[in-house]
Formats: structure tokens, sequence, C-alpha cells
């Protein structure tokens, strides 16, 4: 009895059950499985026709699933490398900018809780938000004490 390989839509789809893909990490991913030229992207127009792709639900899921641990630096890095259009990563940073700092500092909070003891220990602090894409400016404000300070308090109603 001979299986046959499932279509290039069922994988499609397949991918797209287990998380929101771009049209351009399917086409990465399906590549090597197209047999005749131009039915990938016949089978992807067709997904996307009834929107099975979508660029929107693609940056609204990385933004719920990495907000919280990470800087507009790293998810302008992971939309790019997802191949979503420069104005859509655009748009989905600058809605990050507002909430920049207070997210940098509640992942401080969650790994270090405390001030820096010294430089050596202010150094590590600060690479470990950089290298969550945090900026330093970003990472210094976290880093003073009167910064600290007032979000132990509850935030002010605007």
């Amino acid at each position: 009895m001979a299986f046959d390989a499932p279509s290039l839509k069922g994988r499609a789809l397949r991918l797209l059950s287990q998380r929101e893909h771009s049209r351009a990490e399917l086409e990465r991913k399906l590549a090597r499985h197209e047999e005749e030229p131009g039915t990938l992207a016949k089978a992807l127009d067709e997904l996307a026709a009834n929107n099975f792709i979508s660029e929107p639900r693609v940056v609204a899921s990385v933004l719920h699933q990495r907000a919280s641990r990470s800087g507009a630096l790293r998810i302008r890095q992971e939309l790019q490398a997802k191949g979503v259009a420069p104005e859509a990563i655009a748009e989905a940073v600058a809605s990050l900018q507002n909430t920049e700092v207070e997210r940098a500092l509640a992942l401080w909070r969650r790994r270090f809780g405390a001030p820096p003891a010294d430089a050596k220990e202010r150094a590590r602090q600060v690479r470990f938000l950089m290298a969550r894409g945090f900026s330093g400016a970003v990472a210094s404000k976290v880093l003073r004490s009167d910064v600290g300070d007032h979000f132990d308090e509850s935030p002010p109603d605007e």
C-alpha cells in the first residue's frame, strides 16, 4: 500500500495549526516539498485568500508571546526574521514604546529584585536587559533608584 505525501496546502495547514506563520516562513519551510514550480505560490495564495495566512495575526501573536519578556529591538528582529512587512514591524514596535520601561522593570524585578551592589553587578544586569532587546537607555532607567522607587507605587491614572 503506497502512502501519498501530504499536499503543499495540507503541509501548510498543519504548520498553521501549530502557530501563526507568515507567508515568507511557509515559503521557506515548504519550498523543498514543491515538485512543480508555482504550485507553492498558488497554494499559499489560496490560504491567504481564505484568511489562513494573516500578517496582522502573526504580529499580534509575536507581541502577545514576547512583549512581557523582550524589548522592542528583539521583537523587531524576530518579526524581520519571519518576513513581516517593514510597515507592520514599525507599527508593532511603535506600539511597544510607551511600555518599554515598565516591561523592562517587571522583567528586571522577576530576575534580580534588588539594585546592583557594585559596578560588576550593574554591568551584568544591564547586559541581561540588553540581551533581551531593551536599549541601553531603558536599562539605565530601570537601574536608577528613583525610577525603581517610582514604580513601587501603583501607576498614576491618566
